[in-house]
């Protein structure tokens, strides 16, 4: 079988094998071509020692990125290829890191120690596809299995079983039963795997296409991973405007939501304060007031925990705080919301509001979706207007009110009340109007009380 190799990779190929050594492109990239996909880099793997690579390219800039693992990187064109030599692992007592590594001279041995059979594959223009493990049968299966015994593959790093989740949540596949049945046995394991680790296995379940079906059967996975979700499941929620329990309904809206990273992260933590913050009353009707405020602090823990960058968690913490936003005032509320959120993320909320309405009952959902839908227009129409919601746009300054007799604390106090007149419509913004409304406000920080 003949894959498709970009042009730009035929150098590596010609380097190594006009002095004699082999050459494989190896790993997920052949996975990827295999399923006629265009992968997103490639990795290489030869018999050459790294002393050896680093002279078939001697050329080439060359990085030693892991030398003593057999790894070299090599650049052409400002692009980076990884070249690593054949190699055996030891044994992994941190279950992380071979405690040693000896270099093999077979692609065989190579591949034996890699995770998964769809990802144990390798292909060079002269051999064709070399697959020791039958990966490309699993691949045409849609089976995620591991390669050797899954036991013995986890107990190396248990970081595997969250990355198959990820594969199959990604992909659509099935996890073969006794890889399955690995995970289920071993799956405690992963509270001693890094929170850093995690992150890019979890951000990759929750960006999957099928999300959906793989949190719903390996729930107990990920709760080891984050157990502040364990209250979510099968939590009723007794309220007409619900028909699902707390988990259900959460792994429904993020089935409703665009493939962008903040917004699918909001939702799945937009209700896992609903639990501490349930309340049931006389005629046995649940509530859950105040949970997105719950909500946020927790999300907030956990993906701070996980190393989060400190913009997604202000933005994921942002849609939660708002997600229950019902904007009643239209257009007031409207302007302040944008004033905390910005344009860009206010319209991830509607993204996240659509979702959770999605995934709620048939209880005046066509009359909450119709509501949206004004919202998002007046939304437009305010940005189109260029209205004011923010003190930036405001036709009064700081200096203004200096002017005025404005001092310290006072002066943002003035603001932030003429701002909230703007919005409500009580007052004009512009120079004027607001000059007659900040003449009746305190100039001074004695004057507040």
């Amino acid at each position: 079988m003949v894959l498709f190799i970009p042009e730009k990779c035929n150098f590596i190929f010609e380097a190594l094998e006009k002095r004699g050594f082999q050459c494989f492109a190896v790993g997920g990239c052949v996975r990827d071509a295999l399923m006629g996909n265009t992968p997103a880099d490639w990795d290489f793997t030869t018999d050459a020692l790294p002393e050896e690579i680093e002279e078939c390219f001697k050329d080439y800039t060359t990085i030693d990125i892991g030398k003593r693992f057999g790894t070299i990187c090599v650049i052409s064109h400002g692009e980076p290829y990884e070249i690593t030599t054949f190699r055996c692992d030891g044994e992994y007592t941190d279950s992380r890191h071979p405690d040693s590594v000896s270099f093999s001279k077979t692609i065989t041995e190579d591949l034996s120690r890699r995770d998964f059979t769809i990802n144990s594959m390798a292909y060079s223009p002269k051999t064709g596809i070399v697959d020791p493990f039958l990966g490309k049968e699993d691949l045409e299966s849609k089976l995620i299995r591991c390669t050797g015994k899954a036991t013995e593959r986890f107990g190396e790093d248990a970081l595997r079983m969250l990355r198959a989740v990820r594969f199959a949540s990604r992909l659509g596949f099935s996890l073969e039963t006794k890889t399955a049945e690995a995970i289920s046995r071993h799956k405690d394991s992963l509270s001693n795997v890094h929170p850093q680790r995690m992150r890019k296995e979890l951000t990759g379940i929750l960006m999957g296409k099928y999300s959906y079906d793989v949190l719903m059967c390996y729930r107990d996975v990920i709760a080891v991973v984050i157990p502040e979700i364990k209250p979510m499941f099968d939590l009723p929620q007794n309220n007409p405007h619900h028909k699902y329990d707390v988990w259900t309904h959460t792994l429904t809206a993020l089935k409703n939501t665009p493939q962008d990273e903040t917004i699918r992260l909001a939702v799945f933590f937009h209700d896992i304060g609903k639990p501490k913050m349930k309340t049931t009353d006389a005629g046995g009707i649940d509530h859950f007031k105040k949970h997105q405020l719950e909500s946020e602090r927790i999300a907030r823990d956990i993906l701070r925990r996980f190393a989060y960058p400190a913009d997604t968690v202000s933005d994921v913490c942002k849609l939660i705080r708002f997600h229950d936003e019902r904007f009643k005032n239209l257009s007031p509320d409207i302007k302040r919301v944008l004033g905390e959120v910005g344009e860009e993320l206010f319209i991830k909320l509607l993204e996240v509001g659509r979702a959770d309405m999605l995934s709620q009952s048939d209880y005046r959902r066509d009359e909450k979706l119709l509501h949206h839908k004004k919202v998002l227009q007046e939304y437009y129409r305010i940005i189109d207007s260029d209205e004011c919601y923010k003190l930036s746009q405001l036709a009064l300054k700081g200096n203004d009110l200096m002017e005025l007799g404005f001092r310290g604390e006072a002066i943002g106090h003035a603001l932030d009340v003429l701002l909230r007149l703007v919005i409500k419509g009580k007052a004009e913004n512009t120079r004027e109007s607001l000059l007659f409304y900040a003449n009746s406000l305190p100039h001074t920080r004695d004057d507040f009380n």
